[in-house]
Parts: structure tokens; sequence; C-alpha cells
């Protein structure tokens, strides 16, 4: 509540209109920004493993032009209530919000809008409500898609295995990227979904809701992405609580030469990447399926 102006009298307040209109474009900026980059990710990883995509490949074709698309897009949509004076305070914080109050040129009571602009809080809810659903539908059906492609791979594969093999072995990788995807999926709609039902709610406690779980995505993504690295290092190291695994992980490291702790940077063995994470092996789509006996046999 810092950044709101001190008039508004909440606790902590010592702001001014132009840290209001500071932490209200930023709001919207980031809320949007962080939605489509979700996107981005879930395309990536599509193109990744469905369609036999390279990294260096998407990094030149999408990646460079999304950038752009992105901020340029979420630019334009936070100044425009910037330029209208729209960011106004909205319990505790600044946010698409207009400022009411008496008339001067009316009746005795009538309240008039002093500051912000009524159609510009309309549109900008609609187009983040509309960005919302379009998030949380486009991820989840990426990755749902994705594990279904890799559950296939799988399956034709296992035709191949010699003297086979159990299905539990045999669907290990799908497991995997299942459980990765899910976890994604799953911090997508933890921090979205609530912004879902206060879109268009101006009452205290759905607009705070709403503006404490959206900004957290990034940080349940970094929980997932870590989580194959902390369980492989609980697994290396037996009997290690997983907080304390994520910290080991996670943690920025100092020179072996003043680290007081024993942790540092040349600790490498703990910090290796788990094979979860590593979504370039699973591109299989241009591989050449394995070459099964009987093909063999008759080769010789």
């Amino acid at each position: 509540t810092w950044m709101t102006p001190k008039e508004t009298e909440w606790l902590w307040a010592v702001g001014n209109t132009a840290s209001c209109n500071a932490q209200g474009f930023f709001i919207v900026f980031g809320a949007l920004g962080e939605g489509l980059y979700q996107m981005a990710i879930s395309l990536n990883i599509l193109l990744l493993i469905n369609f036999g995509w390279k990294q260096e490949q998407f990094a030149k074709k999408v990646e460079r032009p999304m950038h752009f698309i992105i901020i340029t897009y979420v630019l334009t949509i936070a100044i425009i209530p910037l330029v209208s004076e729209t960011y106004n305070p909205l319990c505790g914080t600044c946010f698409l919000n207009v400022i009411w109050d008496t008339c001067s040129t009316k009746d005795e009571g009538e309240l008039c809008i002093v500051r912000g602009n009524e159609q510009v809080v309309t549109v900008i809810r609609l187009i983040a409500f509309a960005l919302i659903l379009i998030v949380l539908i486009f991820c989840t059906v990426a990755m749902v898609w994705v594990y279904l492609h890799v559950r296939r791979q799988e399956m034709r594969n296992r035709r191949y295995i010699f003297g086979g093999s159990n299905n539990t072995e045999n669907h290990r990788e799908s497991r995997r990227i299942r459980k990765i995807l899910f976890l994604y999926t799953l911090s997508l709609y933890f921090s979205y979904a609530p912004g879902l039902f206060a879109a268009f709610a101006n009452k205290p406690i759905s607009a705070s809701i709403s503006r404490t779980f959206v900004p957290l995505l990034g940080f349940w993504n970094m929980l997932v992405y870590f989580l194959p690295n902390c369980l492989k290092y609980q697994r290396d190291h037996p009997g290690t609580w997983l907080v304390t695994a994520y910290f080991r992980v996670v943690r920025p490291c100092a020179p072996c030469a003043v680290s007081v702790s024993g942790m540092c940077c040349g600790q490498k063995e703990d910090v290796e990447d788990a094979p979860e994470m590593n979504f370039a092996k699973f591109n299989i789509t241009n591989e050449q399926p394995a070459t099964s006996p009987i093909d063999s046999v008759d080769q010789i």
C-alpha cells in the first residue's frame, strides 16, 4: 500500500498520483505479459516435442518476433489507462478504477467522475478476462497434446522391444512428462482462476485475492522447474527435506574459498539437471523408429 496516495489514509500509504500511476501500469503490464509468456512456453514445448522443431529453430523463427509482439501489445494496453488517468486507488493498491466525488455543477449530493474513464475500465477488464480464458484453454490443450504424443510414441516403440518389457518401464518417460506438464498447468490455474471471478468485481476481497495470486505464477513455475532437480538431490542425499533440497539447488552460490557454510559453486554434482526438464530429448518426430528383431533377421 505504500505507493497508494497518502490522502487515502490506507495503512503505510505514502505515495502520490505519480507512484499510483506507476503501480497500476506495472500491475497491468505484468499480469497481461506473464499470461502471454506462459502461452509462449507452452508453444515452445509443443513445437519441440510434437512437431520436431529444434530450439535454435524456435529461437530464430518464433522467439524474436514473439517478444516484440507480446511487449508491444501489453505496453499499448497498459498505456491506455495511464493516458486516461484510470489508474486510481482501489482496495489499498492502484488499479483500474474511477474516482467519484460531489459534482459542483449538479444538484447537491449528486456524484460525478472526477478522475478516470469507466469505458476504459470495462474494456481493459474484458481484454483481461478474454486473455485469461484463452491462456487457460491454450495451455491446457497444448499440455494434453504433448502428453498424448509422447504416450503414443512409447506405444509404437514398444513393438520393437525384443523380449518384451513391463508396462511400467514402457511408460516411464510419459509419466515423467505428464507430471511436469500437469504441475505447470496446475500453477497456471492456481494463479489465474481467481482472476476469472474477480475480473469484473470491485469488492475488496475478490480484488485482493486476484492481485495476490496472479503475480505468483512465476514463483510457482520456478518451483515446478526446479522440482525434478530437487527430487534428484533428495535421491542422492537420503533424508534431505524438500525445502532443504530447494535451497541447495536454487541458492546463489559463493566461491568455495569464501563460503563458510560449505555450499559453494564448486559442488556441481549437487545441481545437475534432472532428465525431466530436458524437453528437447522428447523431440522424436524426426527420428526413425527402432528396428524390430524380425526386420534385423530379414536383413541378414
